[in-house]
C-alpha cells in the first residue's frame, strides 16, 4: 500500500524544523532562470533539498535545489530556489509535497513563478504575465491516490485557483514599480519536450496565453491544503505556432527568463510589503 502523504510530510517537516527558524509568512517558488531573487534574502539560511527528508531532488537547467529562510522586503519567506517538474520523473505526490511542507512551515501565502512560451501573438519575450487561471494539460492530479483529509478535502474548489485579492495586489504592484504586466491564462503540459507548432496552435485556440511544464501541480496542491496562490509568468519566448515560429532553445529561455527577473524582483518589491498578515 503506497504510503500516506502526511507521513511524508510529518519526515520532512521534522528533518529540517531546527534549522529554519523563525515560521514563514510568504513561501516563493522560483522558476527556470528566476533563481537571482532568492539572492536577495537576507540573513539567509539555505538548506539543500537533498538534506530535506522525502524531498525531491531538483535536476532541471537553472534550478540550484535549495530551500531558503530569511527576510525579503521586511516579510518572513521560504524561497524554493529551483522547483520540480513532472519531466524529470517526479510524481504529482513528490511535487505536492514541496507545498505541504510550505505550509507546515507556515506559509500563509504561495507565490509561483515560472518561465512560459508566449501563445498570445501580442506577447514578446521578456514579458511579465500575472497568471488568471490555469489548463492542466498534463494529464495528471497530485491528488489521486487516498485522501489525507489532516491536509486538505478530498474535493478542493478550482474556481479560483489563483486569488483574486492577490492578483489584484500584484497588478497595483506592478504599476508602482512601473513594470508593465500582462493578465492571462496559463497552460501546463508535461515536457520535456517543447510543444509542436499544432500543439501552440491548439493550445491557443483552447484559451491559453501561456504554456509551460510546471506549476499546475503545485497549485492544486494548494487549493487542496487551503493556501492562497498568486502565479507569476516569464515569457521566455514567443510560441505562437505560426509558421514564422522561430526554432527554441533552452539557452535563450534562460536569458530571456533573467531578463523577467530584473523586472519581477521590484514588483516583488512592491508587493511583498503591502500583503496583509494572515
Amino acid at each position: 500500500m503506497r504510503e500516506s502523504q502526511l507521513s511524508r510530510l510529518e519526515r520532512a517537516h521534522a528533518s529540517i524544523e531546527s534549522r529554519v527558524g523563525a515560521h514563514c509568512e510568504i513561501a516563493i517558488m522560483l522558476g527556470s532562470g528566476l533563481g537571482q531573487i532568492g539572492e536577495a534574502v537576507e540573513d539567509a539560511v539555505r538548506i539543500p533539498y537533498a538534506e530535506i527528508a522525502d524531498f525531491p531532488v531538483s535536476t532541471a537547467p537553472g534550478h540550484r535545489g535549495e530551500l531558503i529562510f530569511g527576510m525579503l522586503h521586511g516579510r518572513r519567506v521560504a524561497v524554493m530556489q529551483g522547483r520540480l517538474h513532472l519531466y524529470e520523473g517526479w510524481s504529482p505526490r513528490d511535487i505536492a509535497l514541496a507545498v505541504y511542507l510550505l505550509k507546515r512551515l507556515g506559509a500563509t501565502t504561495l507565490i509561483v513563478t515560472n518561465a512560459a512560451g508566449g501563445l498570445n501573438p501580442d506577447y514578446r519575450a521578456g514579458e511579465v504575465m500575472l497568471i488568471e487561471d490555469h489548463l492542466n494539460f498534463t494529464g495528471l492530479n497530485p491528488l489521486v491516490s487516498v485522501n489525507d483529509e489532516a491536509i486538505g478535502l478530498r474535493f478542493p474548489d478550482m474556481s479560483r485557483a489563483y486569488d483574486p485579492d492577490l492578483l489584484r495586489s500584484a497588478s497595483q504592484a506592478a504599476g508602482r514599480a512601473e513594470v508593465p504586466v500582462r493578465h492571462g491564462i496559463y497552460a501546463g503540459v508535461l515536457g520535456p519536450s517543447l510543444e509542436t507548432s499544432a500543439e501552440r496552435r491548439f493550445l491557443r485556440g483552447s484559451g491559453a496565453d501561456a504554456v509551460g511544464m510546471s506549476t499546475v501541480m503545485e497549485v492544486i496542491a494548494a487549493a487542496h491544503a487551503g493556501l492562497p496562490v498568486l502565479g507569476i509568468s516569464a515569457i521566455t519566448n514567443q510560441a505562437t505556432g505560426g509558421p514564422d515560429q522561430a526554432v527554441d532553445t533552452v539557452e535563450a529561455v534562460l536569458a530571456n527568463a533573467v531578463r523577467c527577473g530584473e523586472k519581477i524582483a521590484p514588483l516583488l518589491c512592491e508587493l511583498l510589503p503591502a500583503l496583509p498578515s494572515r
